[in-house]
């Protein structure tokens, strides 16, 4: 049998005495593309915390690719194939795009102390960038400034630094918050061409994202599983149409929400 790439096995996290993460188990498998879903506070981000290991479980296992990383530090679980990219874009805004993916190659080629000067003589690196550059669909904006770049230009580039390394497990944190319909559709085919071959596991508001990308969905309440399947098993769920019928019921991820998406509309 092939081994999931990702799998959480009964995993905990308290803060104080709330418990935030209450005994999550799923298995992710390779090449699969998961959304994870859930009210504000249902313990989303925090889990992705867990997973790529800024913070460590109170109990439980994670495996990546048949390994254990719970308890393992962020550059070695990224060594060992995932990357994560943040809700808030985290580029260099005072460096060109350019250089931006420069630095995430030198990283992932493994080049330590090499000042930005001597880049042009480093082949590999400059490789990896040109590629990186045509894949994210921002050669055009090679020179410009992180800074100056459009928001979803930026996403794009944060996925590009993401994925400079070639992790094979790819973890994205709300990758289209904030963008307008023509940007969010143009940055799910960025994300399909991207992440093709990856596993990629998403936290994503946007339920017309959701059902465009996801395999499966994974449905957080409480710091707990409540629903893995398909989006069509998932959006049929009473108990999700429950929890979506609570205080969340005028939010983006509403029953009418998921109804809509499904049927091609954008949430």
């Amino acid at each position: 049998m092939t081994l999931p790439a990702l799998a959480l096995q009964d995993v905990r996290k308290r803060f104080g005495a709330s418990e935030i993460i209450g005994g999550v188990s799923l298995a992710v498998q390779p090449g699969e593309r998961v959304a994870v879903i859930g009210p504000n506070g249902a313990g989303k981000s925090t889990l992705f915390d867990l997973i790529s290991g800024r913070t460590r479980p109170d109990g439980g296992q994670i495996w990546l690719h048949g390994a254990r990383v719970d308890g393992k530090r962020p550059f070695e679980i990224n060594r060992m194939g995932l990357s994560r990219s943040f809700q808030v874009s985290r580029v260099f805004g005072g460096l060109s795009v350019q250089d931006n993916l420069r630095c995430a190659a030198l990283w992932a080629l493994g080049y330590r102390y090499s000042l930005l000067r001597w880049l042009g003589r480093l082949r590999d690196v400059n490789q990896r960038t040109d590629e990186l550059l045509e894949r994210t669909r921002l050669a055009h904006r090679r020179h410009a400034m992180a800074a100056h770049l459009a928001y979803a230009e930026q996403r794009a580039l944060e996925i590009g630094i993401t994925l400079a390394g070639g992790a094979r497990v790819v973890l994205l944190d709300e990758p289209t918050a904030g963008m307008n319909a023509d940007e969010t559709a143009h940055f799910i085919g960025l994300i399909r061409e991207l992440t093709a071959g990856r596993t990629l596991l998403m936290v994503e508001h946007d339920m017309g994202v959701v059902f465009s990308l996801a395999d499966r969905i994974a449905v957080l309440a409480q710091g707990r599983l409540l629903a893995f399947d398909t989006p069509e098993t998932v959006r049929a769920d009473a108990r999700v149409k429950a929890v979506y019928l609570g205080s969340e019921a005028d939010g983006p991820d509403a029953p009418d929400s998921l109804q809509a998406a499904h049927a091609g509309g954008r949430a």
